[in-house]
């Protein structure tokens, strides 16, 4: 097991926190720390992957969406308030703070109904357990797959910007914007990837650094970008917080120091048999 650490929104990752290899933190939820390849010109460059087995762990949603409440919360207060042991954003939102914007299901109560040309849509809360994976990353651009076949068999949906299609091809152009990074990601095991990056990376080059790393990976979407992006995590004694800072065109440095409010997120907790 790790030793107790916390991470803030500003701790760089030491060289005796690197991780370099899948460490458990609890039976089913694995951590590891990537280096880039090719470094980006601000901050430590370090990718946080936390790795969950869907089979012991439950994928769930918090947020205004569902309760209604007039605030946000960072990831660390939603995932404190719900019992979540890992927490991070469900997606991007509407100007209002609160409606996501794509397609959200929650357990079978229709949060959004914007279906957007967003081509990759999350699934959890199989109707038949036996006869469909708990956690799936669908391409809604893929042969015979549909948001109305999805939902015969999923009573959670989340659909967001594509990062990874498919078994693992980048489908992210090259561009110029880069910004600190969360992201939802499947390996080919079907295991959950919760992914994060404070340093900013154009979305091409993080999708090569992911796919290069042999985690596995062969589906991905955005969740969130710049100072918003966060990812909580607290098992036993360890626990983590990291927020982003970078987004060309709105904030351009390093200096954000605390996780901002946001409205919704997506959790886990242990399944109880």
């Amino acid at each position: 097991m790790l030793a107790a650490a916390v991470l803030l929104c500003l701790t760089a990752v030491g060289p005796s926190q690197a991780v370099a290899d899948w460490k458990p933190l609890a039976p089913g939820v694995e951590l590891r720390f990537l280096a880039a390849k090719t470094p980006s010109p601000v901050g430590d460059s370090r990718i946080v992957v936390v790795r969950v087995d869907p089979a012991s762990w439950k994928l769930e949603l918090a947020g205004r969406s569902l309760t209604g409440e007039p605030e946000g919360r960072t990831a660390r207060e939603w995932a404190k308030d719900k019992g979540f042991s890992v927490a991070i954003n469900a997606g991007m939102f509407a100007t209002d703070h609160k409606t996501h914007l794509g397609y959200l299901e929650h357990q079978g109560r229709v949060l959004s109904r914007r279906v957007k040309s967003y081509q990759s849509l999350a699934a959890f809360d199989a109707h038949d357990p036996k006869n469909h994976p708990p956690f799936r990353i669908f391409d809604l651009d893929a042969q015979g797959v549909s948001l109305p076949a999805i939902r015969q068999g999923y009573a959670s949906l989340v659909q967001n910007l594509r990062l990874v299609k498919r078994p693992g091809t980048n489908r992210w152009d090259q561009q110029d914007d880069k910004w600190s990074e969360a992201a939802l990601g499947e390996d080919r095991e079907g295991k959950i990837l919760f992914v994060f990056c404070r340093s900013p990376f154009s979305m091409h080059d993080l999708n090569q650094e992911l796919l290069s790393a042999g985690i596995g990976l062969v589906a991905a979407q955005h969740l969130e970008g710049g100072p918003e992006a966060q990812l909580y995590v607290k098992l036993g004694a360890f626990e983590l917080e990291v927020c982003g800072s970078y987004e060309t065109f709105f904030r351009e440095d390093d200096g954000n120091a605390a996780a901002w409010p946001i409205p919704n997120v997506l959790g886990v907790r242990r399944r109880v048999d």
